[in-house]
């Protein structure tokens, strides 16, 4: 295995982890924004940008975008988050140069007006989409409550509101800026040809431009709120809970994750034992989400309306205890093995191993390995988790209800 970094002269960052026994080889390229990043304005338009990069460029029409991938047998996709926005794909190391002459294509998109007019009306039927997903909802609605007025809280489809108001021209503005050569990294994985890669991509966005990109890191402070989202159309309670992490950058998002595990990752968690398992509850979850600079836990609970109070009583009662009492060794370990084991099988295949090249080089500008990250993993002890909890994260919780309800306590 040999990582490779190369930053070109237009600004553009090239990565690798080769590996020569790998069966196949990724490559991505990793822009650095999204929904974070946006004006109020324009809400939504990173995730509009996606969808547009895929509908042609000044070579290619939207058919010969989707059917070269299919060509060269590409595992494919793109995704958006708050801030990042992902354009990948994994081939058989022959079709490296096609790959990647693609997906470099793509970053200079044509953004015609009829391919803008047509793909919004995607867009707004994808929002009408999640707006029947009260899952979806409610955490959206908790992101902005729990990241009230900071760029965090901003939604990554945008509002019917904002895409409607949308214009070509503030989307070509926008592509200009974010998705100049110096605020992207192309990252590979797997059995990759990384000289060949790098004189193929220098040779042809030779005609990029850097551009001023900067990301505003606006302080904040989390508060807790409690916030009800009448709505008589739904017949279950779905309740949202968050409260202070800790960012992408820290080295104490391994000890985060598994107290995420351990107090409501799913089935056997603390949470699974106090509302699932006695029927309060169909469903919970809490998971760490790391970002730059900042992190929270999020959490998620649905049940019978009239049992809401009484799950967010038992739920608090969860936190206040692994607050007060922490985890046992025997805890920890369970979680460090599922933790280990879960990063393993997600990273067995270059594509798989892609995504965390891309974000640890995103996030920290480092390369971390498989064994690294699982020798993270299986260092946390009960004595970090319990030195985590002692800032009390989850005493600053804010809760959101959605559902036929007017108060939750």
């Amino acid at each position: 295995m040999k990582t490779h970094h190369i930053v070109l002269d237009n600004g553009l960052t090239l990565i690798g982890e080769e590996n020569p026994a790998a069966l196949s080889a990724a490559a991505g390229y990793f822009v650095r924004t999204g929904a974070r990043d946006e004006a109020p304005e324009v809400s939504g338009v990173s995730h509009f940008l996606e969808h547009m990069l895929f509908k042609g460029t000044a070579r290619r029409s939207a058919d010969d975008v989707n059917r070269e991938f299919d060509e060269i047998g590409a595992d494919y996709n793109a995704f958006t988050g708050d801030e990042y926005t992902v354009y990948y794909g994994a081939v058989l190391p022959e079709e490296q140069g096609r790959l990647l002459d693609l997906l470099t294509d793509m970053m200079r998109p044509s953004l015609r007006d009829e391919d803008f007019v047509m793909e919004k009306k995607v867009i707004l039927e994808e929002i009408a989409l999640y707006k029947d997903r009260p899952r979806f909802c409610v955490i959206d609605e908790a992101r902005a409550t729990y990241y009230y007025q900071h760029p965090l809280g901003q939604s990554v489809l945008g509002s019917t509101e904002s895409i409607s108001a949308l214009e070509a021209d503030r989307m070509r503005a926008y592509w200009e800026r974010r998705y100049a050569p110096n605020n992207l990294v192309l990252a590979f994985a797997g059995c990759v040809d990384w000289d060949a890669a790098v004189e193929q991509v220098t040779r042809a966005t030779r005609e990029w431009r850097p551009a001023d990109c900067p990301r505003e890191h606006p302080d904040f402070v989390a508060q807790p709120r409690v916030r009800v989202v009448p709505d008589e159309k739904i017949h279950r309670a779905h309740l949202a809970l968050v409260s202070p992490g800790v960012s992408a950058q820290s080295d104490e998002v391994y000890v985060a994750d598994l107290i995420g595990d351990m107090v409501g990752g799913g089935d056997g968690s603390r949470l699974y034992w106090s509302l699932v398992e006695p029927g309060l509850a169909d469903s919970v979850a809490l998971t760490h989400d790391p970002e730059d600079r900042f992190g929270a836990f999020f959490g998620y609970a649905s049940c019978d309306p009239e049992r809401t109070a009484e799950v967010l009583r038992r739920a608090r009662g969860v936190f206040e205890k692994a607050t007060a009492e922490g985890f046992t060794e025997e805890e920890v370990g369970r979680a460090r093995r599922k933790a280990a084991c879960a990063r393993v099988l997600h990273q067995e295949t270059p594509l798989g191993r892609l995504y965390h090249v891309g974000f640890d080089w995103q996030y920290r500008q480092e390369f971390r390995t498989v064994d690294e990250v699982i020798d993270r993993y299986l260092s946390v002890t009960a004595d970090d988790c319990r030195r985590f909890l002692e800032r009390r994260p989850f005493d600053a919780l804010t809760v959101v209800a959605l559902g036929p309800l007017e108060t939750v306590e």
